[in-house]
């Protein structure tokens, strides 16, 4: 009966389907052209450290960008940031296909462009997560949290096309690919005519004094003192701060492992990990049809925690079929995990605080992330992969037990709560 309670309103307003459809063009061009940009950067260094720097690099401002984007964004319009961030993105991609196509390239000047292009992309992330759930109709967060994963799990289709047309026509057509879908995104989003109450309610409730830096300042704090005051959504954060420093060790890690051990090894990691997406669209799916009954979330969730930080710490050590199953199981439970994680903490916090929660909480990921980059860069000249990727999985384990599991009472108020 709470399901269909859900389902009552609409989910596909006019609104919600403009912010889908430009989702879908903007995350299909970055796709085609990100993991080129990957590529072209190992062809170039042949070196797993110098691949972590451009990472880090892009990662980088993703630590500080989001908590002071987050500060601001609780008091001017996301709407317009996110298609002016956009616009912006589509001529930094033209600009960089020009110049490409003059045979030049500067590994710093590169590197300093992902800086710039990542820290677009961490306020950008901001915006669009504190926006996504004004649009979303009552009882319909799951069902449209689900829809999101299942658009990033499709755009990663293109990742082989990527491989593919980057060994024939190289990267600066695909950066060029990418600026007219970030163009042709930011016009969509212009078109969005939800009302953005909480502005208003930011200056009913608060008339500062403060101006500036100070009020940025001020709203920073009172960011992360909402978070440390709620103790369950402190606990979550702290967990995935955990989990992102996983994220980042695999991120340099998988890559660069399967082209040193197999000939061609980029597409069999392409066939590994593409049955991970595989599993993340046939879950999408089921939680698109089938609410996960509210008092059952946090067993579930932290029983994915578990499961897929066990999972990726070992399929390395498997042969490829069973790598493929494993990351399929693990695509699965990626997005069970994302779908309650984001739809009941983004139902939970007031929209008033929505930016300086994301903000806080993304600073907190984006940190783990750039820790687990620098500790993989490092630790990989010393100990082989597969052991670092290991250790840090189990240390993922053991935090899902300690502050998923003994936040036991604070959390699941959040996850096990009607949307």
């Amino acid at each position: 009966m709470g399901a269909k309670q859900k389902t009552a309103s609409p989910l596909w307003t006019r609104d919600f389907t403009i912010i889908t459809l430009g989702s879908v063009v903007s995350m299909l061009g970055n796709s085609l052209s990100g993991f080129a940009m990957s590529l072209m950067v190992l062809d170039i260094s042949q070196s797993t450290l110098l691949y972590a720097v451009y990472i880090a690099m892009y990662t980088l401002p993703q630590l500080f960008v989001p908590i002071v984007s987050g500060a601001i964004l609780d008091r001017f319009s996301r709407k317009k940031t996110i298609y002016t961030l956009d616009f912006i993105s589509a001529s930094l991609y033209a600009l960089m296909a020009l110049l490409l196509t003059t045979g030049w390239f500067s590994f710093p000047v590169f590197a300093v462009y992902c800086f710039v292009l990542g820290s677009i992309q961490s306020m950008y992330m901001v915006a669009y997560q504190s926006f996504y759930p004004l649009l979303i109709s009552e009882g319909n967060f799951q069902k449209a949290y689900s829809i999101a994963s299942v658009l990033e799990t499709l755009s990663a289709v293109m990742v082989p096309l990527s491989a593919f047309l980057y060994r024939q026509i190289g990267l600066s057509p695909l950066l060029g690919i990418n600026a007219l879908c970030f163009l042709i995104a930011a016009i969509m989003e212009t078109r969005i005519g939800a009302d953005e109450h909480y502005l208003e309610t930011q200056k009913e409730t608060k008339q500062s004094e403060l101006s500036g830096s100070r009020q940025v300042l001020s709203d920073i704090r009172e960011g992360f003192s909402y978070l440390v005051g709620e103790k369950g959504l402190l606990a979550i954060a702290i967990y995935f701060f955990f989990s992102a420093i996983c994220g980042g060790v695999s991120s340099v890690i998988v890559l660069p492992w399967f082209k040193s051990v197999y000939e061609n090894g980029e597409y069999l990691y392409m066939l590994v990990w593409g049955m991970a997406l595989v599993g993340r669209a046939i879950g999408g799916m089921i939680h698109y049809r089938l609410n996960i009954p509210a008092k059952f979330r946090f067993t579930v969730a932290l029983t994915v925690y578990v499961v897929i930080s066990v999972l990726e710490g070992v399929y390395l050590f498997t042969p490829i079929p069973v790598m493929m199953v494993m990351c399929f199981v693990v695509g699965i439970g990626g997005v069970t995990s994302y779908t309650i994680r984001i739809s009941a903490t983004q139902s939970y916090v007031p929209d008033e605080r929505k930016g300086r929660f994301n903000g806080a909480f993304n600073m907190l990921s984006t940190s783990g992330a750039l820790l687990g980059e620098v500790l993989a860069g490092a630790l990989t000249v010393l100990i082989p992969e597969r052991f670092v990727l290991l250790t840090v999985m189990l240390l993922c384990v053991l935090a899902a037990v300690v502050f998923i599991g003994g936040g036991r009472k604070h959390v699941m108020p959040i996850y096990n709560r009607s949307q």
